[in-house]
């Protein structure tokens, strides 16, 4: 019978084979998910023998990251800033670089402070909702193209106790859509991924999260030319606009936020020295 620490290192041999990164990581994360442990648990219980049911879904779930599924959407769960979040196919897996960004509009604000916050291109909700929990008085609205990301969204509200405090709207920003009042904070993580790039990605990215998500189908640069010319008409005097954006892009979207009116523009790199945040006050 196959015990903890067999089945982590075959499925670790298996997965190298298939040339799936950070082999033994990956098996040692599935068998915790089936097991319903911590990975840490793992290491208490290596003569543990698995039962048939458990070892039968060990292997599908084996099957299908060495067919490049993410992990993440395999556990249908990660951990984003401290929260946890649902997540599926139908939103971008939250990544670490991410939390700069929300971060970098936490630290600008007082926990305190009244504010009216945007967050364009939604996705799961791991932005609205992180800043929602931390920053108390601020009435954040949520808008996204996708009604399967909204839902999401939504669900991640609830599980995170502030929905309360999230206003969730579907919208399209190439269409400029109006609300009765204006906002003190619009934050993004637009799609910045440039269609010739996009070609080059991963499979994991490429096949399995959502493409409208990813890619602008141009120059990697269109939304933030759409979402800065919004802001620049939706914000209120002095308000703030921040966005993620990919390498080598901040120059231009610095350039982008100046032709929109916005000055005291600030870059914050990410923790491998990549520019990755970027935020302007409006004039």
């Amino acid at each position: 019978m196959l015990t903890v620490l067999n089945a982590i290192n075959l499925s670790a041999e298996y997965l190298n084979k298939k040339e799936i990164e950070s082999p033994k990581l990956n098996a040692e994360l599935l068998l915790a998910h089936i097991l319903n442990c911590r990975r840490f648990d793992l290491y208490l219980q290596f003569d543990r023998p698995l039962t048939e049911e458990e070892t039968t879904s060990y292997r599908e779930l084996l099957k299908r990251r060495a067919q490049n599924e993410p992990l993440q959407y395999i556990i249908g769960s990660v951990e984003f800033y401290g929260l946890k979040f649902k997540v599926n196919s139908s939103a971008l897996i939250p990544r670490p670089e991410t939390e700069i960004l929300v971060e970098t509009v936490i630290k600008t604000f007082n926990a305190e402070d009244e504010l009216k916050i945007l967050d364009i291109g939604t996705g799961s909700g791991i932005i609205a909702v992180s800043i929602a929990k931390h920053l108390h008085n601020a009435e954040v609205t949520a808008v996204d193209i996708s009604l399967a990301a909204l839902g999401l969204a939504k669900e991640n509200a609830e599980k995170n106790d502030v929905l309360h405090k999230i206003n969730f709207v579907r919208a399209d920003v190439t269409q400029n859509p109006d609300f009765n009042f204006k906002f003190d904070v619009i934050v993004s993580n637009p799609p910045y991924v440039s269609l010739k790039d996009f070609s080059e990605l991963k499979p994991e990215l490429k096949v399995y999260e959502p493409r409208e998500a990813l890619t602008d189908n141009s120059d990697g640069l269109k939304f933030y030319k759409v979402i800065s010319g919004y802001a620049s008409k939706k914000l209120n005097g002095n308000g703030k606009l921040f966005f993620e954006t990919g390498y080598g892009q901040h120059e231009e979207i610095t350039n982008i936020m100046n032709q929109n009116n916005f000055k005291n523009i600030n870059v914050v790199k990410d923790y491998s020295g990549i520019e990755r945040v970027i935020s302007g006050e409006l004039k």
